[in-house]
This record gives structure tokens, C-alpha cells and sequence, in this order.
């Protein structure tokens, strides 16, 4: 009943992206586990994030073997690039017409459940995600054109790193047409 690798990689390698996909950047700012970066280029190859952006302390596949470890493989599909601080980040992101959004729980969150992408289909998308421990930082908010919050129901009040991004992804996929 189950399909085999190959059955997959055929499935995968015939399917259409979701156009918010194609156009999209997951940027990761200040993270201290190499584990929850692994876990992330894992989100991204899954879900055809064609390009990470790590900044400050990240750490990276060429700096931390557990990215790799945790990665399997996926960070050799999923391109990146480090910056030593945001605002160069930020640079190269403004190079490239893009919508940055910040997931962080802050007072002009928007749930990603009315977050309508409509507005902004005409650039490309970058998704900030911030230190396990205290979040973003004010220049990476401050910089967002937009903040997303996941609803949340529980006592506790955040997810992991990986979590999060993949909730965020399959939003795109959920929200997304086509081509």
C-alpha cells in the first residue's frame, strides 16, 4: 500500500508548486539550535522552499555538523546563504522586491488564518522566524511589513521552530494557487 521512494521522487518531481511557494524565503534569525535548523531545511525541501537566509548566530550546514545531521540531506537541495547581521539581510531581501513577514506574537499580529496574500502576490516573500528564547529581535520587527501570529489555544504559548515554519508553509500551500 505504501509507495516507495521512487514512486515518490516521481510524484514529487511531476507536481505543480503553489505559486506562493516559488517565490518564497525562509529566514532565520539569531537560532541557536543546529537541530531546529536542520529540522528546517527539511520544511523547506518538503514543502520546494528554493532558498534559506540565515543571520547572526544561526548556525550553518558549513559550520554545524548537527544541521546536516538533522537536515538528511535536504540542505544540499535547499540553498542558503549566512548573513553576519540583518541588516545585510535586510538589504538583499529589499534587493529583491520582497514582503517580509514576521511570525512573532506582537500587538499588530495578524492570524495566519485571515491573512489574506492577495495584496502582495506580485512580490516575493520572505518569512522571518526568530530566537527560540526571546523571539525577534526590534530591528528584524521593525523591518517586517507584515506580523503573523499562529492561533494558539493551549496553555503554553509557542512552537518549535519547525513546527512553526511547517504550520506557515502548509498555510501557503492551503492559500495558494497553482501554476
Amino acid at each position: 500500500m505504501k509507495l516507495t521512494a521512487e514512486e515518490l521522487f516521481i510524484r514529487h518531481s511531476k507536481a505543480d508548486k503553489p505559486s506562493l511557494l516559488q517565490k518564497s524565503i525562509i529566514c532565520l534569525h539569531d537560532i541557536r539550535s543546529a537541530y531546529n535548523v536542520g529540522a528546517v531545511f527539511r520544511n523547506a525541501d518538503a514543502f520546494g522552499i528554493n532558498k534559506l537566509f540565515l543571520t547572526g548566530i544561526t548556525p550553518t550546514p558549513e559550520t554545524n555538523i548537527e544541521v546536516c545531521k538533522t537536515a538528511i540531506g535536504a540542505e544540499q537541495y535547499v540553498s542558503w546563504r549566512h548573513f553576519i547581521q540583518w541588516s545585510n539581510c535586510l538589504e538583499e531581501l529589499k534587493k529583491r522586491n520582497t514582503c517580509i513577514i514576521a511570525v512573532e506574537q506582537t500587538r499588530q499580529s495578524i492570524p495566519i488564518t485571515s491573512f489574506n496574500y492577495t495584496d502582495i502576490t506580485n512580490k516575493n516573500l520572505a518569512f522571518i522566524f526568530g530566537n527560540e528564547v526571546k523571539g525577534l529581535d526590534d530591528q528584524a520587527l521593525e523591518s517586517a511589513d507584515y506580523h503573523l501570529i499562529i492561533p494558539q489555544f493551549g496553555s503554553k504559548h509557542s512552537l518549535n521552530l519547525s513546527v512553526a515554519t511547517g504550520v506557515i508553509l502548509y498555510d501557503l500551500v492551503s492559500k495558494s494557487t497553482y501554476k
